[in-house]
């Protein structure tokens, strides 16, 4: 229950930033796609050891739709969590620390706004904005992750009491975005469920929770969009990437490659994963079989 919390925290922090300032830059020797590593198969492998994941705090791991900056939470030695990017500058990777931490960042599919939970900023001539609110009914609600589709559509999370949390969306209708709404049954069925990611083109939809077929603490699951609009049924994504630790808050990358997910390695220790995101695509096909 405590990482749970600990991310909560992240998500009502209100600290104001601009973009990085790169007066510290690290400019590393790292070249190529996903800072230059090389990309998993179907077995979950941490992502960039020593780079990106330690034996410390490791959270989110979302990039820009270019492909050219990669955001995350990260702790340091002396626990103290800051917002980090690596941006892709000439044939290198850049890090700089953006702030403090802050809500859990996820870049638009259009790259044009970064989302903070119910805060965002948006994307200006001279880099991020300063930080901005939702407002309206999405002030009432505890928002730890939010993320969007290319329609604009909103798939969102809430902190709850003791793992009573749902997930919720709100669709942009006629130029309007309407009053948030729970998700149905196939996605708010278990506890602690948390942390969406819509897929760009709606087709999909990741959380995590716990149910009664799963592997022990929180597992990642997925729905398919079905012919009716509908959302089929939670699908556990299988025991390569849900264990007995804590796995949640995936994603896929803009190119639709790979699943990024984090999971619990210990008390102070949360670990970037990424593995090929094939492993949905068999999901689907062994759906419609």
């Amino acid at each position: 229950m405590k990482m749970r919390w600990t991310i909560s925290v992240a998500a009502t922090l209100c600290l104001i930033s601009a973009s990085p300032s790169f007066a510290e830059d690290d400019l590393t020797a790292l070249s190529g796609p996903y800072l230059g590593q090389d990309p998993p198969d179907d077995i979950p492998e941490p992502f960039a050891p020593g780079i990106v994941t330690s034996d410390l705090w490791e959270y989110g791991g979302g990039f820009s739709p270019d492909m050219n900056e990669l955001y995350f939470l990260k702790e340091n030695e002396n626990g103290e969590m800051s917002f980090v990017v690596f941006e892709h500058v000439g044939e290198q990777w850049r890090k700089s620390t953006i702030s403090r931490r802050i809500g859990q960042p996820f870049i638009s599919p259009d790259g044009k706004t970064m989302h903070l939970g119910k805060r965002f900023k948006l994307r200006t001539d001279d880099g991020w904005s300063e930080l901005e609110r939702l407002g309206g009914e999405f002030e009432e609600l505890r928002i730890m992750r939010l993320t969007a589709s290319s329609l604009g559509t909103y798939y969102f999370d809430e902190v709850g009491t003791d793992g009573d949390g749902r997930i919720r969306y709100s669709r942009m209708v006629d130029g309007k975005r309407e009053k948030p709404r729970l998700a149905s049954d196939e996605i708010n069925t278990g506890t602690w469920l948390a942390h969406p990611f819509i897929a760009p083109d709606e087709s999909y939809i990741l959380w995590d929770g716990r149910k009664e077929d799963g592997f022990g603490d929180s597992d990642i699951y997925v729905s398919f969009r079905q012919s009716d609009g509908s959302w089929g049924s939670a699908i556990n994504l299988g025991e390569k990437i849900n264990t007995q630790a804590w796995e949640a808050s995936a994603s896929v990358t803009p190119d639709g490659k790979y699943l990024f997910f984090n999971r619990k390695m210990g008390e102070r220790n949360v670990d970037v994963f990424w593995v090929s995101a094939q492993v949905l695509e068999d999901l689907k096909a062994a759906q419609d079989k």
